[in-house]
């Protein structure tokens, strides 16, 4: 039985718009858990037409779930924050090298690899409580080491990946001995054992539990910009240092992601990266999570974040974050930092 041309034409068409629909999709695994980002990949499918399918979970667990799915893994894009689990991904062979001109020229080369790219930075700065802690004491990272601030100073685990990531910046600037120095330093100095997160170190900074203690900045600006009236009353007993602005810098840590190897929709999940690169994407960034923008000269509009004022970045490629995470870790648990 012959098909006219106006049936075989009709079912051309239906056979074209359904490979159509299935490139106007892109999966997404993300580690990111900011509700902020809603914004964010609102905007990427208006602009686009492409559709987010996101899978939200801890690191580990999708690392593992891409692992697991293998070749049918449905998953486009891995999102995280910590150049240590972005470079996990990549140890692990998920990434796929990516070459775009405008990633390229965009994202700082210190800021990006071969298969993966940061899109935010965030500081880890010095808190301290105002009436407890003399600012000219704690300008260096290794200050927190000093005998003078026995009993003042409170962190969270030494096995996290912000620790991690600062410890290894340490080593990768002044060697593994001053690295093991200063981390035996602060366990000496410890007000308590390592508990909870950057948030709960500044209130108990706040509350005067602690004298100093390390925090990324989102979580600092996070405070300044909250409408409950207690933490701005607690903010007022805060005080931040930028520490190391005469040596090496401002530690920082990045949230970035990358294509995987068996992305099912290569187009759209390349589109999405540049797009995260975009002036645009890049506010949503800052004013939205309080995180400052990886793309250069980005004009941003974040009351909290310009209080805290300018400072100088470690610029330490991000490679050199991970390459130096196990030695973190043996120094760190060796110095007895829980």
């Amino acid at each position: 039985m012959k098909l006219s041309s106006t049936l075989i034409a009709a079912a051309i068409a239906m056979l074209s718009q359904g490979a159509l629909a299935e490139t106007n999709v892109l999966n997404l695994y993300s580690a990111r858990h900011y509700q902020t980002d809603e914004a964010l990949y609102a905007t990427f499918s208006q602009q686009t037409g492409i559709k987010i399918n996101r899978i939200e979970g801890k690191e580990d667990e999708l690392l593992e779930r891409i692992k697991n799915e293998g070749a049918n893994s449905p998953a486009d894009i891995f999102l995280t924050v910590d150049a240590a689990r972005l470079a996990k991904a990549h140890e692990l062979g998920l990434f796929a090298p990516l070459a775009s001109k405008t990633l390229e020229t965009r994202i700082p080369s210190y800021l990006r690899t071969e298969d993966w790219f940061s899109f935010s930075t965030r500081a880890r700065v010095i808190v301290y409580n105002k009436s407890a802690v003399k600012p000219e004491d704690i300008q260096n990272y290794t200050d927190l080491a000093d005998p003078k601030l026995k009993g003042k100073v409170c962190s969270r685990s030494g096995s996290h990946p912000y620790n991690l990531s600062l410890i290894a910046s340490i080593i990768a600037h002044q060697g593994e001995a001053q690295a093991e120095a200063m981390a035996r330093g602060m366990v000496a100095n410890f007000a308590r054992d390592p508990k909870g997160g950057d948030t709960d170190q500044i209130k108990s900074v706040a509350a005067g539990e602690c004298g100093v203690a390390l925090a990324n900045t989102y979580y600092v600006a996070r405070m300044l910009r909250s409408t409950k009236i207690n933490d701005l009353k607690m903010m007022e007993n805060v005080g931040v240092i930028w520490p190391n602005q005469s040596s090496t810098g401002t530690h920082i840590n990045v949230s970035g992601g990358g294509l995987l190897k068996t992305a099912p929709h290569k187009e759209a999940a390349v589109k999405f990266l540049e797009y995260l690169a975009s002036d645009q994407a890049q506010r949503y960034f800052a004013d939205g999570n309080n995180e400052w923008p990886a793309v250069e000269n980005v004009k941003v509009s974040n009351p909290a974040l310009e209080s805290l004022g300018k400072f100088k970045a470690d610029k330490l490629p991000v490679n050199n974050l991970a390459m130096y995470q196990a030695k973190a870790q043996i120094i760190l648990d060796r110095a007895g930092f829980k």
